[in-house]
């Protein structure tokens, strides 16, 4: 059995409507915008791609697995409590996060204000440094549905190795 393994994560949420006052959940983190993302749980677009690559990585299926959008247990949950589940059922496996790299796909809101914050708050959750986790973002020059400003996409690639 390999040593290391990556993973390779992407989800998509398309934006509420505004009268529905979800708020953006973006890492872990409220993230000021005029719109949060429709899902049936808090629709953390990031984390959901984040956990997709991990479970990816360890040959454990994907989110919709292990959290089926079809369980009332999972509506409105905190995706932090199921990255903590996703960590337990890797390190159960006997695997632990080298690195990992996250990122948002869509016009707005940018991130830079809140990269550092991102970082701090997910870090300890899979069990690295703040510098092993890496928080950017990306436009598609205002093409596509991200473009256009309907939801966002994100994308996450993850290095994970033998305890």
């Amino acid at each position: 059995m390999t040593s290391i393994r990556t993973g390779l994560g992407f989800d998509v949420h398309r934006f509420a409507a505004p009268e529905e006052g979800r708020p953006l959940m973006l890492m872990g983190c409220a993230i000021p915008h005029d719109r949060g993302l429709a899902g049936h749980s808090d629709a953390d677009v990031m984390l959901h791609a984040l956990m997709d690559a991990l479970l990816g990585a360890a040959g454990l299926g994907d989110i919709g697995l292990h959290f089926p959008d079809t369980d009332p247990t999972y509506r409105g949950a905190d995706s932090t409590v199921l990255l903590e589940r996703v960590m337990g059922d890797l390190a159960e496996r006997g695997w632990r996060v080298a690195n990992a790299d996250v990122c948002l796909i869509g016009e707005r809101p940018k991130i830079g204000p809140h990269r550092q914050r991102m970082r701090d708050r997910i870090a300890p959750l899979l069990g690295i440094h703040a510098e092993a986790l890496n928080v950017k973002a990306t436009t598609t020059e205002k093409l596509g549905f991200t473009g256009r400003g309907e939801g966002l996409a994100a994308q996450a690639v993850v290095l994970i190795e033998r305890i």
